[in-house]
């Protein structure tokens, strides 16, 4: 039976496509499809393409976000495929852009426990709860951590 799964895998994916482990993190293995798909020609000229083709499948997610009026925790399947879509479409970006989506999303995620441990140092020294502060008390916590570390944008 395994040899079967194993046999099925395999010719899940023909031509160019075929050979990619179906084992890869799912980040890589879309960064993997389109590098693919790009070496046979299958790719933008430039970055508006796919910078456009992120903006289209925000939309995109957005009128189903407010087609389906879910709540964040019970997301419906096509709010799952559009956030797949947008997803492999910011990969796709990252590719063109020569930035490892990965590395990106490891430094961004160093950022934040960085910038949320900020919080948590301030709010302590405040004698705040973080469970029981409100939003707005969180946000000019991330505000004033951000600024001491001379950071841009808002990351909430």
């Amino acid at each position: 039976m395994a040899k079967r799964n194993k046999k099925r895998e395999r010719g899940a994916r023909s031509g160019t496509l075929r050979g990619l482990p179906h084992s890869l993190p799912s980040l890589e293995m879309a960064y993997r499809l389109q590098e693919r798909a790009a070496g046979v020609g299958f790719d933008w000229p430039d970055t508006r393409g796919p910078l456009d083709k992120v903006r289209e499948e925000l939309r995109e997610l957005e009128a189903e976000l407010s087609a389906e009026h879910t709540a964040p925790r019970s997301p419906l399947p096509g709010i799952k495929e559009e956030i797949g879509d947008l997803l492999f479409a910011v990969v796709n970006l990252s590719r063109k852009l020569a930035v490892d989506p990965g590395a990106a999303l490891e430094r961004t995620n160093d950022k934040f426990t960085r910038r949320f441990e900020g919080i948590e140092r301030l709010a302590q020294e405040r004698g705040l709860q973080l469970g029981r502060a409100s939003l707005e008390e969180l946000d000019r916590l991330w505000d004033e951590t951000k600024a001491a570390e001379g950071g841009h944008g808002h990351s909430l």
